[in-house]
């Protein structure tokens, strides 16, 4: 943590400004790594992906997939490793915990969540809150994203079914569900696709970021359900968010990655496609791909260096590596 706390230290202290509308003064910026990671891993196309990525202590990259291989795992260097663990997850959230690291995983089409060792070992599956009242089925619950704050309580977004955020203590037991359905965009404190979900460390207590996709907004919230305020209104479907430092990376489904600072003002805007046909666009032919220039972000993570990753929603599977500038 203390690398991670110094390296977006000096990233602040090294800060490029750029002219971007909106811009705050902590600006930073980020290149493009061409061919970081294989188009192919082990002679096999990277996707069809509709899922997260996640970064361990050592660096591993971890990128789940709708293949048959489920999680590929990336060295620090971007050359495959292995693979493990189900196929059709969604939301990856690394957690690091007392006796090791963990990921929970969100599978819509399972109607479960689910924690895994990084070794693909399974540690738990959880279907749906019957407790909450809200649904008839199992085949209602339909989870994009799962988190877990430091002392065991989880989070589960039901973002493709009832649009509630649901509360369970660290033994698996049901608190509390908030939010539900909204309009489109939804009136505050309601949700019109709660897509992806973070935890925001970066106040002396932790919050929520909760990614109100159709909405254009990503919100913070607190940990019993209460709105606290909008971080960003007006992007191009927020899916996913995750928090390094002072710093949200927030993936915009519609080509574009945005970056805020500790006072939630743009400080960076990564790979912004100008191509409206391009934008989420699930089957875009690797021809039409262009080196730093995002189609789809899905999926997103830091690394400690204050590195980003990106996972795109693609029929052939795409991953990109932005570093930041020293």
């Amino acid at each position: 943590m203390r690398s991670l706390k110094n390296g977006f230290l000096l990233l602040a202290a090294l800060c490029l400004i750029r002219p971007v509308l909106g811009l705050d003064q902590a600006a930073i910026k980020f290149s493009h790594v061409p061919n970081h990671f294989p188009a192919q891993a082990d002679n096999q196309p990277l996707g069809p992906a509709h899922g997260g990525a996640a970064v361990d202590a050592a660096g591993n990259v971890y990128v789940s997939t709708d293949t048959p291989r489920g999680i590929l795992v990336f060295g620090p260097d971007g050359k495959y490793l292995r693979h493990f663990g189900p196929a059709m997850i969604h939301g990856l959230h690394l957690q690091r915990e007392a006796d090791g690291e963990y990921l929970y995983a969100a599978r819509p089409s399972a109607h479960e969540v689910v924690k895994l060792k990084t070794d693909g070992t399974s540690v738990w599956t959880m279907a749906y809150p019957q407790e909450a009242d809200l649904y008839s089925n199992p085949n209602e619950f339909n989870p994009t994203n799962v988190v877990a704050l430091a002392d065991g309580t989880i989070f589960v977004a039901d973002g493709y079914g009832k649009n509630f955020i649901h509360k369970f203590d660290r033994d698996r037991k049901y608190v509390k569900s908030f939010g539900g359905p909204g309009s489109n965009p939804a009136e505050e404190g309601k949700f019109h696709r709660c897509h992806g979900l973070a935890v925001d460390t970066r106040g002396p207590k932790p919050l929520l970021i909760v990614c109100n996709r159709e909405s254009g907004r990503v919100e913070q919230w607190d940990t019993d359900g209460n709105l606290v305020k909008i971080l960003a209104r007006d992007l191009r479907m927020p899916a996913a968010a995750h928090v390094a430092g002072d710093y949200v990376a927030i993936a915009e489904l519609q080509g574009r990655v945005t970056v805020l600072g500790k006072d939630n003002k743009i400080a960076a805007q990564i790979g912004d496609n100008p191509t409206a046909a391009q934008r989420a666009n699930f089957g875009l032919e690797p021809a039409q791909w262009t080196e730093g220039v995002c189609n789809s972000p899905h999926g997103i993570a830091f690394d400690r260096k204050g590195n980003l990753i990106v996972s795109e929603w693609s029929k052939f599977g795409r991953v990109l590596k932005f570093t930041v500038a020293r």
